[in-house]
């Protein structure tokens, strides 16, 4: 496999990861907001925060396990 490919899939994974940790992040973020009753526009904060810190994570997780798994042969 060619060097470009390894990049293709790494970076797949990482906008995958991206994606689905950002909308796991949304709905947790929504959830908790409504739970523990946060105030007026904090409500928006908080769920921006649970957003992107979810989305960067997932993202870091898959991006990096597409970089194991692209150093495997079978």
């Amino acid at each position: 496999m060619a060097r470009d490919s390894y990049l293709a899939r790494v970076t797949a994974g990482v906008s995958v990861g991206g994606a689905l940790g950002g909308a796991v992040g949304a709905v947790y973020g929504t959830y908790e907001a409504i739970r523990y009753k946060v105030p007026g526009l904090l409500k928006i904060r908080y769920i921006g925060q649970t957003t992107l810190g979810s989305a960067a994570i997932f993202g870091l997780f898959l991006g990096a396990g597409s970089l194991i798994h692209c150093g495997k042969s079978y």
